[in-house]
């Protein structure tokens, strides 16, 4: 059976969770903790987090980081009361997989559980890579020539779908729902803003622009 971590210090809150996720068939674990938090996603026995940002001991965000710098890529879901764009950045550029304003509808979040759950899992593939760049999945470290280059864990994502699909037209509606896995105002530019960090960082000719399609790594 699917088992969910439920990282939240409103008990309300987490017994509502709980008793939704329970009832669609899921196990649950709830603690109130980030460091109880950080040692029980790190088990192995979790197939997702459910992570409030607002925890004693270690926020949310300290917790993903510590999870994605551990080598950890399981699938977690932030849930917080704050919703600047500021906040949904940071926690995104932390690792995390999706971002789930309080108050919630649960259907919303249940959704939003399903679909991270049937998201592929990279298992057995260390490296993918195209031409002169690399990315070592598992560690996070990516590569130009040999070179080490530091990329955020939302650029690593980036990198890694173009190199997984490299010839592949994709669009910023595919970039957005594949790396991002949240809704995003249509209007937004958060793909291209993420594309031209790549370029800085990568080469500027690896990535191409498809006028009216999207963007291709050549």
């Amino acid at each position: 059976m699917t088992r969910i971590l439920i990282a939240e210090d409103e008990e309300r809150i987490s017994a509502f969770v709980a008793k939704g996720l329970e009832s669609a068939g899921y196990q649950t674990l709830v603690v109130d903790d980030g460091s109880d938090a950080l040692e029980t996603a790190l088990s192995g026995e979790i197939d997702l987090v459910l992570l409030d940002v607002g925890l004693p001991s270690l926020d949310g965000f300290e917790v993903l980081r510590s999870l994605r710098g551990q080598g950890s890529s399981i699938p977690v879901i932030m849930l917080t009361a704050r919703t600047s764009t500021r906040d949904t950045v940071d926690g995104l550029d932390a690792g995390a997989n999706d971002y789930v304003a309080k108050p919630f509808k649960f259907d919303e979040l249940l959704a939003r559980v399903r679909s991270r759950l049937r998201d592929p899992v990279t298992v057995g593939t260390m490296t993918v890579g195209h031409g002169d760049v690399s990315l070592d999945v598992l560690a996070r470290r990516a590569t130009v020539g040999g070179r080490e280059v530091d990329l955020s864990a939302r650029e690593f994502a980036l990198a890694e779908e173009f190199l997984r699909h490299a010839g592949q037209v994709l669009s910023r509606e595919q970039l957005l729902s594949r790396v991002w896995g949240m809704d995003f105002d249509p209007t937004s530019n958060v793909v291209d803003v993420y594309v031209r960090y790549l370029r800085a960082k990568l080469g500027p000719a690896h990535i191409v622009t498809v006028r009216g399609a999207g963007y291709r790594w050549e």
